[in-house]
């Protein structure tokens, strides 16, 4: 067999990665898979969390198109966090992938419809989207939101990626790269988020988000 530059072996350690993220937020979404190509060319192992725009927007003054949004975004997070609790980790990846492809590639607008869809879609009963409309996993979710946040300051937002003791906000591009220049993606922003005293590198997106 020939190896490619995705199947060489390496000798590097495996390094672990935290991501947090919003299923509604479409630039979280593109990072997220931006990272899952990362996975495939660089030694890294990611562990998924979710964070809440709602929560980060609580209290500010929004317009009223955006304050609809984050009332319509407590939905997702608390399901998925439900589902973290009820029947463990392994499903906060696999319903983001699922909620996300629905509500992005899809076009879904609709969350509980887009929800309700990747609950069937990956195997959870449909009754976890009760827990969308009540507080009961609240506690557990602000304290995902804030194991991330908190690493960041309340002035950025979703997604957050922390590596190595460091964390930092975003990146944010459009169409997520693949293949080996994801990998090399991956080894600037590590160089970048790793260097303690760095802390912004930003252009006005000129762009909607891309998802291919």
């Amino acid at each position: 067999m020939t190896l490619t530059a995705e199947t060489q072996p390496t000798s590097e350690p495996t390094q672990h990665v935290d991501f947090w993220f919003d299923p509604v937020c479409p630039w979280a979404w593109l990072t997220s898979r931006w990272i899952l190509e990362v996975e495939k060319v660089r030694p890294i192992s990611v562990t998924w969390h979710v964070m809440s725009l709602s929560i980060l927007n609580s209290g500010r003054d929004l317009s009223e198109r955006y304050q609809n949004m984050m009332d319509r975004s407590w939905l997702p997070v608390r399901v998925v966090t439900a589902a973290k609790q009820l029947h463990g980790e392994q499903y906060v990846k696999a319903l983001y992938d699922a909620i996300g492809t629905r509500v992005h590639p899809g076009g879904e607008k609709d969350y509980r419809a887009a929800v309700a869809g990747a609950l069937a879609d990956v195997g959870l009963p449909a009754s976890l989207l009760e827990y969308g409309d009540t507080e009961e996993y609240d506690e557990p979710l602000r304290a995902s939101h804030h194991a991330g946040i908190d690493q960041v300051g309340d002035d950025v937002g979703t997604p957050i990626i922390a590596v190595a003791g460091h964390a930092f906000f975003g990146p944010v591009f459009t169409p997520a790269p693949k293949g080996e220049p994801a990998g090399q993606l991956w080894d600037a922003v590590a160089t970048l988020g790793g260097y303690e005293g760095f802390y912004e590198i930003k252009r006005t997106r000129t762009q909607k988000p891309i998802f291919d």
